[in-house]
């Protein structure tokens, strides 16, 4: 079946559908936002302040590995010296506002990606339209497993390594409340995001703006930029950079193998219409 025509809708149409879309979406975050208000003790307590601990369960697991692979004690985390403050009289009441509506975004993932699809369904075909629900099962799942890499992985990696790192044993390190959710939020959206580019790289293989070609010509440039990631956010040692860089580099190299399978199924039904 072919293709809705576009332009069944004005211009001023879509933008109404888009305005909806936005709305609707919203409206679920703050909902879930709500839903996640009920659970602030927990949120915060065990899940935002979780990695602070040095029993935290990814400082456990790089201990056992480093036993295993024969490191000794050089990356067990016995200590995090540092404090957590709040410098702003309104300072935890902007905490906890943001900390609810991030969970409401995240929670509300899931239903955003229906409203997507709904707004970009007419211009597929019919039998892309059928797949509406392995596409939003596939796309939650990489942006809830991002979201997990980036609370296990990269924000213990990063905590560890800013709360250990010193100048000088004159400056002691006390963060500010802000700056040290500021940091989770970041870490866990983006790998979320992240974890979402093969499902982006389909979309733009399909319209002709990305190929498997493009993404191999720029692998060596998305390699260093991966490297410089991992550095960043990871204490120097190779055992974590290479936790951290791996799924990275193993999401892009998929990205150009879902871009190539396109690209052949393209050409195919261009040849075969």
């Amino acid at each position: 079946m072919a293709k809705k025509a576009l332009n069944e809708m004005s211009f001023l149409d879509h933008l109404e559908e888009l305005r909806w879309l936005l709305v609707r979406s919203s409206a679920a975050v703050v909902i879930m936002a709500i839903v996640s208000y009920f659970f602030a003790d927990y949120i915060f307590s065990d899940l935002i302040f979780g990695p602070t601990d040095p029993s935290f369960i990814t400082y456990r697991f790089f201990c056992e590995a480093s036993h295993y692979l024969g490191f000794a004690d050089s990356i067990c985390i016995t200590e995090l010296n540092f404090i957590i403050q709040n410098t702003e009289m309104e300072g935890q009441v902007n905490i906890f506002v943001w900390v609810c509506i991030t969970a409401g975004f995240i929670l509300a993932f899931p239903y955003i990606l229906w409203e997507f699809w709904k707004f970009i369904s007419p211009a597929l075909y019919e039998k892309e339209r059928k797949s509406a629900k392995l596409f939003i099962f596939v796309a939650s799942i990489l942006f809830f497993l991002g979201v997990l890499f980036g609370y296990f992985v990269i924000v213990p990696m990063s905590v560890n390594f800013l709360a250990t790192f010193s100048i000088s044993s004159v400056v002691k390190n006390q963060f500010n409340i802000d700056s040290y959710v500021s940091m989770v939020k970041t870490a866990v959206i983006a790998s979320g995001l992240y974890f979402e580019l093969p499902i982006i790289i389909y979309f733009l293989t399909k319209l002709g703006l990305v190929g498997p070609s493009f993404l191999r010509k720029y692998r060596k440039y998305a390699i260093v930029i991966i490297l410089i990631i991992a550095a960043i956010v990871t204490p120097p040692d190779v055992v974590s950079q290479i936790t951290v860089a791996v799924p990275m580099l193993i999401i892009y190299e998929g990205c150009i193998w879902i871009s190539a399978v396109v690209e052949k199924k393209k050409k195919k039904d261009e040849q075969t219409s």
